[in-house]
């Protein structure tokens, strides 16, 4: 039988959920401010872009091509599919891989929707390593958006799927971090993102994981509402425990009974 949803139940259920998505929100129009105001973190965008191009190197321009490019639209539609399928393959449950692939669907329908809305230009072409090979709006970094909502959806996903596996997760966290930072320096060094776009990106992605760990506990707590636990119920005494319970009683009542025959005999 359902049992109805309780505010609270759901308060409690969703409140990690609304931290990291108005962390996320918070942080994204922090980050506008600054750039539209030129200040704080802003201020560093164009000096550190500058300080990157001069220390270019034709073996680093490889490795973070290669990095920007896997981390593009061009293949990671194609890993996330391919998670989504194997996880679908292996558990043989459509909740998590659709979960993984909506939140990859939202992450870049904001990014594309921001870019334009923001709409800052991008760094100058003489500091793309290829001039003009980037045109769309700069704020935020879709490259970053879509590989740190890919790993942070991931890794929220696996951890809930089995909490106790604390040396899977942190080695998740460090491979995560890895590859976020590689993507970030990656459009860094490339000249074809400020800084304040990277970290843009990263807050669009916290958002996005708040609303994919909200669904998930909502998830959660329906399961529960619909199927709720069984009551505990006393344990019946079984056979042979009423037995030994039967003839523990006649033991004791034929020592009962010999010790008063004893008396009795004293006594005469």
């Amino acid at each position: 039988m359902t049992r109805r949803m309780r505010a609270s139940d759901a308060v409690l259920a969703l409140w990690p959920a609304a931290v990291l998505t108005a962390a996320g929100v918070a942080g994204f129009v922090g980050l506008l401010d600054w750039v539209r105001e030129n200040e704080e973190l802003a201020r560093v965008d164009q000096p550190l872009l500058e300080l990157l191009a001069d220390q270019r190197s034709p073996g680093l321009e490889t490795f973070f091509s290669v990095v920007s490019f896997v981390g593009g639209p061009a293949v990671l539609p194609v890993v996330v599919a391919l998670i989504a399928l194997v996880w679908w393959r292996v558990s043989r449950s459509w909740w998590e891989p659709v979960l993984l692939v909506v939140a990859m669907v939202m992450s870049t329908a904001l990014t594309v929707v921001l870019k334009a809305v923001v709409g800052r230009d991008r760094p100058a072409d003489v500091l793309m390593v290829v001039p003009g090979g980037e045109s769309s709006g700069s704020f935020p970094s879709g490259h970053t958006v879509g590989a740190t909502t890919l790993v942070l959806v991931v890794g929220y996903l696996l951890w809930h799927e089995d909490a106790e596996a604390s040396w899977a997760l942190t080695g998740w966290v460090l491979a995560s971090a890895a590859i976020i930072a590689a993507v970030g320096a990656a459009r860094l060094y490339l000249g074809y993102h400020f800084l304040t776009d990277v970290i843009a990106g990263l807050c669009v992605a916290l958002a996005v994981l708040g609303v994919v760990v909200g669904a998930e506990r909502w998830h959660d707590l329906w399961l529960e509402r619909r199927d709720p636990p069984a009551r505990p119920r006393a344990l019946a005494a079984a056979d042979e425990d009423l037995v030994w319970m039967r003839d523990a009683g006649d033991d004791g009542d034929a020592e009962a009974a010999e010790a008063e025959r004893g008396v009795e005999g004293d006594g005469r």
